[in-house]
């Protein structure tokens, strides 16, 4: 977040909008770990847009490259990864292996159909299907696509 006041204040709005919509939390969907982490980083994207918004006061070059706030895009993948990984969960059996096997692991589909002993289309309708209810599971978590 840059300093720590403003690290205080996002920790302090993601506890407060925690308490507000506990009554909506279901760990069917997610885990409290998950649920926290989305609304945290709901927090800090929206900390991050409202300071785009703010006056830029001008800084030397050297002061604003320490002032800058360091980008994690590890710890962000690290969110979408187990966010990714909640929704494949709720997907049938049949869904998420055929998702899993033809776009994580890269396999063809006839390949994958053959193994699964099902026809090329059936696999390919399940992938569609499964791909459609992982896109509605990331959304209820607020997952941008």
């Amino acid at each position: 977040m840059g300093d720590e006041s403003a690290a205080s204040d996002v920790v302090q709005e993601v506890l407060l909008r925690a308490w507000r919509a506990a009554g909506r939390f279901d760990a069917e969907l997610a885990s409290l770990r998950v649920w926290l982490f989305s609304i945290a980083r709901h927090v800090i994207v929206d900390e991050a847009r409202r300071s785009i918004r703010r006056p830029v006061i001008p800084m030397q070059r050297d002061r604003l490259a320490q002032a800058a706030p360091a980008i994690a895009p590890a710890e962000d993948a690290m969110l979408t990864g187990w966010l990714v990984e909640e929704g494949l969960r709720r997907l049938t059996l049949e869904h998420g292996s055929a998702l899993v096997e033809t776009h994580l692991q890269g396999r063809p589909h006839d390949e994958v159909a053959v193994e699964l002993g099902i026809p090329v289309g059936t696999l390919r309708s399940r992938v569609f299907y499964a791909l459609k209810a992982l896109r509605l599971a990331l959304d209820e978590r607020g997952v941008e696509q």
